[in-house]
């Protein structure tokens, strides 16, 4: 695919058969030429193959001192007509932060000249981090040399010595390459300059308005696009392209959020071209090679709004055990690869389910309409179809195409009514399926008790669901309480995907696996030593499996702290994550694991699809290079997550602002070094009771213990403690909510939790948040309580003075992500049972 990877030089002409040594047809290579270790590699490529990236990189460490061009060019035998090809190699490698040229023009190796290649990572106080390439400690830069990058921005920079907290400080040396090209935000008037603010409080310039744009009134949000990068003298220049309206105006949310994060929200011109091509419903054409499945009772499950029906269950006994058939839309039958709709579905990876509003992978065509497993029309589906046994074990699998016919659009509602609350009149209107149904359920009870025996963990986590007035404010935020209709869907799913897994591994076909690491040692020995203070301990040794956590939790819930233990362990875990690499996935405790069921909202589904049709072809799938796919699905993935989270934190605060001064009780959900993040109960909404609000006392984080200790009182604040606070303030500005405590630590009291989950430690449990940046210095607190205040200005020194004072990161109000799959008014959630 086209835009998987870019193209950073053009050596001479291309070639396919390798070469080697002398030939007959060509010159002869030079000893020094043909003593590149990658020469073979580079043959293949090119038809005069120039030394590779690596080669030159060895020579230059062989060397040890920096090399002008001829210099360079004589030491690799280089040619006098590939003098200009070999430049522009260097250029490359220089782009790429391999090479670094010095004041005399000479090219040395970064690692030579004690430089660090790595990302900026901006902080809103105006100082930043390095994140380096080689996974070393972060390099502190301060806001000087801020100046001239923005966050996202790749450079190269030189250890200058430590800051005031220990950590390595760094000067930038050279900027690799520009991440932002465009960048939203408000307008501001300031004394007759015209500036905007960046949304993303990480860019922490304002950007000068430059003329010849569209002219957008102070207050406003619009998008800019950059036209002069910042320098060390000079703040950042761009030209409004888009004026996209009022803060205030009903979905700026989502629109700001889109381009904040860099969502793609509109699809190519190409590939709606295509999308109009296609059919609107099956075609005879269609049904060759495949099975079908049409007269087989195949019924959909989902959420009462959902749209994009990506699956149909059937279930029927066979002998003691039983046949299950999983038919899941056969997306790449319409998504040829390479094509348009293919590389504009990878770029957006996923799709993104805003509250009221959905960015869907595929057009809404194929999202909606032609894939989508609709009722009581043909659709194309590839069945995984499998005979699990008594026990749960699945005996055997096959993957084929067919066409389907769902019989019934079902919801999640009326299949708990039909079967569990045993609802006479649902009963009647589903007769003829209940025996099906019914089916499902009986094996449903036989998955439970084999995932219990594999030790899977389960996590006991709240999901929210928010209800929507005609301005489209949320009127009320509500529980989505998960009945056992949702849990039968998921182990259906479940059984499909560990199917698409193993079929694709049995037969050595490269694949996208969804996999969940072990904890990593750090956390682990923190979690013990937490749960030694409780008597409590977690088996397993070094190496714990999810079994030993799956116990611990049995253990501990029903104990009156069973929350705090819960979340701690939870927090120990690592996030679920895509990769070419079968490392297994421990919190479902499985050896492999993959995605197969959703091909219509995720794009590793497909990827999957494609791999198992290549396979039955006996053929091979080579979409590319399958590592960096894995990384992109992967960082689309957590891009949603941002997005719906600003959206969330923007509508929670907007819920809140009329409410300044009303007393709540809830929940600690965080311990960071500057204060508590509380969870209130019943509405479940967060916000910050700042450290400064606890107490005359100096308070100390303690880290292992998830509390803030008081040095004189001895009086401590714990993870999942109760409190009574006030809410005394909300900037809609920064989507900050702030307490300040009334009463507490109560006495502990059962009560919803809405911390998310870690990658996918439960199936039930949504993708994790990011953890917070946690400073590491105790914080003395004896302010009085700050007055309720209204929202803040934006300007950038009002921001600043703001801040905390140990460089802690400003927190936004931060909620659980919602599980909104429509666009209706009361969202409700498909679920995370798709796995």
């Amino acid at each position: 695919m086209s835009r998987k990877t870019r193209t950073k030089e053009t050596p001479a002409a291309t070639k396919s058969a390798p070469r080697r040594g002398a030939s007959k047809a060509g010159p002869r290579v030079s000893a020094i030429r043909s003593a590149d270790p990658y020469f073979e590699r580079e043959s293949q490529k090119y038809e005069q193959p120039l030394p590779s990236r690596e080669y030159v990189v060895q020579i230059l460490a062989d060397r040890g001192v920096p090399m002008p061009l001829p210099a360079l060019a004589e030491a690799l035998d280089i040619q006098p007509h590939e003098l200009e090809h070999f430049d522009r190699r260097l250029r490359a490698m220089e782009r790429d932060g391999q090479l670094i040229r010095n004041r005399r023009d000479a090219y040395l190796l970064p690692d030579k000249a004690d430089l660090i290649k790595g990302r900026i990572e901006g902080h809103p106080d105006g100082y930043g981090f390095l994140r380096r390439d080689d996974g070393g400690p972060d390099v502190f830069i301060g806001a000087r040399d801020m100046r001239e990058v923005l966050h996202g921005d790749r450079a190269i920079v030189r250890i200058s010595g430590v800051d005031r907290r220990g950590r390595p400080e760094g000067r930038i040396v050279e900027i690799l390459e520009r991440a932002n090209k465009r960048v939203v935000g408000r307008v501001l008037n300031e004394h007759g300059v015209m500036i905007v603010v960046p949304e993303n409080r990480r860019l922490a310039q304002d950007i000068l308005i430059a003329p010849g744009g569209k002219k957008p009134q102070a207050g406003q949000v619009v998008t800019v696009e950059l036209v002069e990068q910042p320098t060390k003298y000079a703040q950042p220049i761009g030209r409004v392209v888009e004026v996209l309206g009022n803060y205030a105006d009903p979905g700026m949310e989502i629109e700001i959020a889109l381009r904040k994060h860099d969502l793609p929200f509109e699809f190519s011109t190409v590939a709606k071209a295509e999308t109009r091509k296609l059919p609107l419903k099956v075609r005879k054409k269609d049904w060759a090679g495949r099975e079908d499945l049409t007269g087989l009772p195949l019924v959909t499950i989902d959420g009462e709004t959902a749209k994009d029906f990506d699956d149909a269950v059937y279930c029927e006994r066979q002998g003691r055990g039983y046949r299950l058939v999983v038919a899941i839309a056969d997306v790449s039958h319409y998504v040829a690869a390479g094509s348009a709709l293919d590389l504009d579905a990878f770029d957006r990876g996923n799709s993104v389910y805003f509250p009221r509003r959905v960015i869907p992978m595929l057009p809404e065509k194929l999202s909606n309409g032609l894939c989508s497993l609709n009722p009581e029309v043909e659709r194309l589906a590839m069945v995984a179809d499998m005979s699990i046994s008594p026990t749960g074990s699945i005996k055997d699998y096959r993957f084929y195409p067919a066409v389907i016919w769902s019989h019934a659009r079902l919801t999640y509602t009326r299949v708990a009514a039909a079967l569990y609350d045993k609802d006479a009149v649902v009963r009647e209107e589903l007769a003829g399926l209940l025996p099906h149904l019914e089916n499902l359920d009986k094996l449903f009870r036989v998955l439970l008790k084999a995932r219990a025996k594999r030790g899977a963990i389960d996590f006991e986590t709240t999901e929210t669901r928010m209800i929507f007035d005609d301005d489209g404010k949320i009127a009320q935020i509500v529980p989505e309480v998960r009945n056992d209709a949702h849990r039968l869907i998921e182990e259906c799913m479940l059984a499909a995907n560990v199917c698409a897994s193993d079929f694709l591994a049995s037969r050595e076909h490269p694949a996208l696996y969804r996999i969940h690491e072990s904890p990593a040692e750090e956390k682990l020995a923190k979690l013990r030593d937490f749960l030694k203070e409780f008597g409590l301990g977690l088996g397993g040794g070094d190496e714990p499996r999810a079994s030993d956590y799956a116990k611990l939790l049995g253990q501990v819930k029903d104990r009156p702290d069973a929350q705090l233990l819960q979340t701690v362990m939870l927090r120990s875990l690592k996030q679920a994550m895509y990769s070419p690499d079968n490392v297994g996935h421990f919190g479902l405790a499985y050896e492999a694991y993959t995605h197969f069921t959703s091909p219509i909202r995720r794009y590793p589904d497909l990827l999957v699809h494609r791999g198992i049709k290549a396979v039955l072809a006996g053929e091979q799938y080579r979409p590319g290079n399958w590592e960096d796919i894995g990384l992109h699905c992967s960082m689309t993935e957590r891009r949603a997550d941002d997005a719906t989270r600003d959206v969330v934190a923007f509508l929670k605060c907007y819920f809140m602002q009329d409410r300044v001064g009303e007393e709540f009780t809830g929940s600690v959900s965080g311990v960071v070094p500057f204060g508590l993040f509380v969870a209130l109960d019943d509405i479940f909404i967060e916000g910050l009771l700042h450290i400064s609000d606890l107490g005359s006392d100096y308070f100390h984080y303690d880290e292992t213990r998830h509390a803030l200790m008081g040095e004189r009182t001895g009086k401590q604040f714990r993870l999942a403690d109760r409190l009574k606070v006030q809410l005394v303030r909300v900037d809609m500005e920064t989507n900050k909510i702030d307490f300040r405590l009334i009463e507490g630590p109560l006495p502990a009291a059962p009560a919803a939790s809405a911390e998310p989950s870690p990658g996918e430690a439960a199936p039930g449990a949504k993708a994790a948040g990011r953890g917070r940046k946690k400073a590491s210095v105790a914080q003395a607190a004896a302010a009085p309580p700050p007055a309720a205040a209204a929202p803040a200005t934006r300007s950038r020194a009002r921001r600043k003075a703001e801040a905390a004072a140990a460089e802690a990161e400003p927190v936004e109000a931060r909620a659980s992500k919602p599980a909104a799959r429509s666009a209706g008014k009361k969202t409700s959630a498909k679920g995370s049972r798709r796995g």
